[in-house]
C-alpha cells in the first residue's frame, strides 16, 4: 500500500500519496482514471447516505453508492451540519512540565509591564480609515537610512484598516475593534506607539485611552487630524514624535527570557489534504513542547474547527471552558444562517483542488495544530489571553483577520501551516510558514521555513519535525528572520474583523 496513506482502521477512505490509477491495489474498481495526489479513494463499498470516515471521524455522507477504488470527493460526498453529543473534560492528558531550572530560554525584550517581546517596533495605529494615509506617510519617513543609528529598532509600522466609522457605537463589532486597538497599543513587540485619528469618527481615541488607562508619555502619543489642523501638519508632527521615540526605543536590548513568555498563534491557510497528516500534527507536537515549558499556544478560526469541536471539548480543563467553545460554534451557525451562508463555505476552491472535500475534513486536520494538552481557556476575538497552555480564540477562518485577532490577544509569534502555498506574513509578530508537502516546499523555498513533507516519504518522524518547528520558533523569537519577515511582509496584513452593518 505504498501509494496510499491509511489513517485509522475505521476509515473507509485512504489518501493517495502520488497520482495513481484509481483502485491500484484495491479490488473491484469501476474506473481507471487518475486520482490526484492528496485525494481520497474508497477502500470498501460505501452505500448512499452512509457516513464517510477519515481520521476515524465523519467527514461527510455518500450522496451516491461509492464502490471500492472510486475517487471520493465533492462529486459523491455531501455535507451535513454536525449533530455532536458533547463531552467535557473526558480526554484530559496531564502535562509533564519541564522543571523551571531546566527550561529553555530565548533572547527577548523585557517591558516595564512584565511582558516580553520578540521584536522591537514603533507602531502607528489608526482609529479610522480616514487617518490611514497620514499613518502610512509617517511610517514611510523611516526607511533603512533613517533607522541606521537605531540597531535595536526593527522598524516603524503603520497599522491601518478600513473601518472605525459608519458603525454602531456599541455591540459586537465595536467591541471587537476596540479590543484589537487595545491589544496592538499594549503589545510587547511594540516599544512605542503613536495613535492617529481623524477626530469625528465613531471609534474615538479618547474613549479607548480612558478604557485602557493609558496616558501620553515618551513612548506613547495620540493626535487627531482635525485638532492638528490638517493632513500635512499631522504627518509633519507625527514624524517628529516618532523621531523623538527612536532613541528611547533603541534603549531596549535583548536578554535571556524563559520560553514560558512565548505566546504562539497557531494558524493555517491554503490547506490541502496533507495539512492534517503532516504539518498540523507536527505543529501540534511543537505546541505540546511549548506548553511543557510553560508557554502558550492559541488556536483560532472557529469555522475551521467545525466538526472537530467535540474533540476539543473533551480536552477542556472544565465544563465551563468547554461550553464556551460550544457557544462560539452555535453563534457561528446562527451568523452564517443570518447572512445566508453555510458552515461548509470552506474548503475554498484551492483547498478542494488539494484534496479537501468538506469543512468537517478540513476542521479535523486544522484542530491537530493544538496538540494534545488540555484546553485551558476560550477567548473572544482580540481578547487578552491570560491562561498558560493550549487555548482558543474566536475568529473567522480568513487568515489576515484571524491572525490580527491573535496578535491583539498577545501572540508574539505566529506559526502558519500551508499546503497550497500561502505568501502570508505578519507584523509586529514574526511568522514562520510550514509546508505540508515537499513538492510545494521546493516550488516556494523563498516563502517556506519548514518542510513537513519529509514526514510522508523520507522517514522523518512526527517528533523530529515537531521539535524542528519548536527550535525554529525559539530562534525566530530571538531575532532570526523568518522567510516572510525577510521579504518585508506584514504591513498590509492587519485586518480587524468587521462584524455588523456598515451604516
Amino acid at each position: 500500500m505504498s501509494d496510499f496513506i491509511r489513517l485509522d482502521a475505521a476509515d473507509n477512505v485512504v489518501t493517495v500519496t502520488k497520482p495513481t490509477e484509481a483502485g491500484q491495489q484495491i479490488e473491484n474498481t469501476e474506473t481507471g482514471s487518475l486520482v490526484p495526489r492528496g485525494h481520497k479513494v474508497a477502500t470498501v463499498h460505501i452505500k448512499s447516505g452512509e457516513a464517510v470516515r477519515k481520521y476515524n471521524q465523519i467527514i461527510g455522507y455518500a450522496s451516491e453508492d461509492i464502490p471500492p477504488g472510486t475517487h471520493v470527493h465533492t462529486q459523491n460526498i455531501e455535507f451535513r451540519n454536525t449533530q455532536a453529543d458533547y463531552e467535557f473534560s473526558t480526554d484530559l492528558r496531564p502535562v509533564e512540565p519541564v522543571a523551571e531550572s531546566a527550561r529553555d530560554t530565548f533572547m527577548g525584550y523585557r517591558r516595564s509591564n512584565g511582558k516580553v517581546g520578540t521584536r522591537n517596533y514603533i507602531a502607528i495605529l489608526t482609529s479610522v480609515n480616514c487617518s490611514a494615509t497620514a499613518a502610512r506617510r509617517i511610517a514611510q519617513a523611516f526607511g533603512p537610512e533613517e533607522l541606521a543609528d537605531y540597531p535595536n529598532v526593527d522598524g516603524v509600522v503603520a497599522f491601518v484598516h478600513g473601518t472605525g466609522c459608519g458603525m454602531a457605537g456599541d455591540g459586537e463589532g465595536f467591541d471587537a475593534l476596540q479590543r484589537v486597538m487595545w491589544g496592538y497599543a499594549r503589545h510587547p513587540n511594540h516599544a512605542g506607539v503613536l495613535m492617529v485619528g481623524l477626530g469625528c469618527e465613531m471609534n474615538q481615541i479618547e474613549w479607548l485611552l480612558e478604557a485602557m488607562g493609558i496616558q501620553s508619555g515618551p513612548l506613547f502619543h495620540a493626535m487627531n487630524i482635525q485638532d492638528v489642523a490638517g493632513l500635512q501638519k499631522t504627518v509633519d508632527i507625527g514624524i517628529e514624535k516618532v523621531r523623538a521615540m527612536l532613541p528611547e526605543a533603541n534603549k531596549f536590548q535583548r536578554e535571556p527570557c524563559p520560553v514560558s513568555e512565548l505566546c504562539v498563534a497557531l494558524q493555517c491557510g491554503g490547506s490541502d489534504a496533507w495539512s492534517g497528516i503532516t504539518a498540523n500534527p507536527a505543529l501540534g507536537y511543537a505546541c505540546d513542547l511549548l506548553v511543557a515549558q510553560g508557554g502558550t499556544g492559541v488556536l483560532a478560526e472557529t469555522p475551521e474547527i467545525y466538526g472537530a469541536e467535540h474533540l476539543l471539548t473533551r480536552r477542556a480543563v472544565d465544563e465551563k471552558t468547554g461550553k464556551k467553545l460550544v457557544n462560539l460554534v452555535r453563534w457561528w451557525e446562527d451568523y452564517t444562517a443570518r447572512n445566508k451562508g453555510s458552515m461548509d463555505n470552506n474548503p475554498s476552491p484551492g483547498n478542494k483542488k488539494g484534496g479537501l472535500t468538506t469543512i468537517l475534513e478540513k476542521s479535523l486536520g486544522a484542530a491537530a495544530k493544538g496538540g494534545t494538552t488540555p484546553l485551558m481557556g476560550v477567548y473572544r476575538y482580540g481578547e487578552p489571553v491570560t491562561a498558560k497552555g493550549f487555548t482558543f480564540m474566536d475568529s473567522p477562518g480568513y487568515d489576515p483577520a484571524s491572525v490580527t485577532g491573535q496578535i491583539a490577544s498577545g501572540c508574539n509569534l505566529v506559526a502558519f501551516t500551508t499546503g497550497r502555498g500561502s505568501a502570508f506574513g505578519s507584523k509586529p509578530s514574526p511568522c514562520i510558514k510550514i509546508a505540508t508537502n515537499s513538492q510545494m516546499y521546493e516550488r516556494m523555498t523563498g516563502d517556506m521555513d519548514v518542510n513537513a513533507g519529509e514526514m510522508l516519504l523520507d522517514g522523518v518522524s512526527l517528533e523530529q519535525k515537531g521539535r524542528e518547528i519548536y527550535e525554529l520558533l525559539i530562534r525566530v523569537a530571538s531575532g532570526e528572520q523568518s522567510k516572510s519577515e525577510a521579504q518585508g511582509l506584514g504591513d498590509y496584513e492587519f485586518v480587524p474583523w468587521q462584524i455588523g452593518a456598515t451604516m
